[in-house]
């Protein structure tokens, strides 16, 4: 969720960042030798999504007055080492959750897919506010510790070991390849 290059830009590091898409590319290529979906989820805006936002939304007013976040801007593709391929789910949102502003979910239940293993930038921002949405709508949840950032790490960290663990099973991209070959 919302690997794309305007919002890894908030990232530590060009190293930092390289290893953190190796890790998700690693974890996408495991979940495609066990036939599993991949659903991409990224954010960009139209100039009606735009004109949509309230002054009263404190984060999406000032991307909205800035006009961030174009859906045609190269910043908001997909980064190209994660590039969808035939058969994936790709969808567009306009607000922080992965699901509120999307079909991802109507799309993963006509799949019959009741399990998401997540992974996303920013573990404070797409990823909470998917894990709280997906747990209420009953999926079984993963959270790729290592496939997960966020500029502020002491709320990463609290995420991870504090609030995640009671929605979501909180895993690494080697116990998810266990799991995988298990399963």
């Amino acid at each position: 969720m919302d690997y794309q290059a305007g919002i890894l830009a908030s990232l530590p590091s060009p190293a930092h960042t390289d290893a953190l898409l190796g890790r998700v590319e690693g974890a996408i290529a495991d979940v495609r030798a066990q036939g599993g979906t991949i659903a991409y989820v990224r954010v960009g805006f139209t100039e009606q999504d735009w004109e949509a936002v309230p002054d009263s939304n404190k984060m999406f007013s000032t991307v909205a007055k800035y006009r961030v976040m174009s859906h045609e801007d190269p910043s908001a593709a997909i980064h190209e080492r994660l590039t969808p391929q035939d058969g994936d789910i790709v969808v567009r949102k306009v607000r922080f959750g992965g699901m509120s502003t999307t079909d991802l979910d109507q799309q993963l239940r006509e799949r019959g897919i009741t399990a998401l293993v997540l992974a996303g930038i920013s573990t404070s921002g797409v990823v909470l506010s998917t894990v709280i949405d997906a747990a209420d709508r009953d999926y079984q949840l993963y959270v790729l510790s290592d496939g997960v950032d966020d500029p502020d790490t002491e709320a990463h960290n609290v995420l991870l070991q504090q609030v995640f663990p009671s929605r979501a099973h909180v895993i690494d991209t080697n116990d998810l390849r266990t799991l995988l070959e298990v399963g």
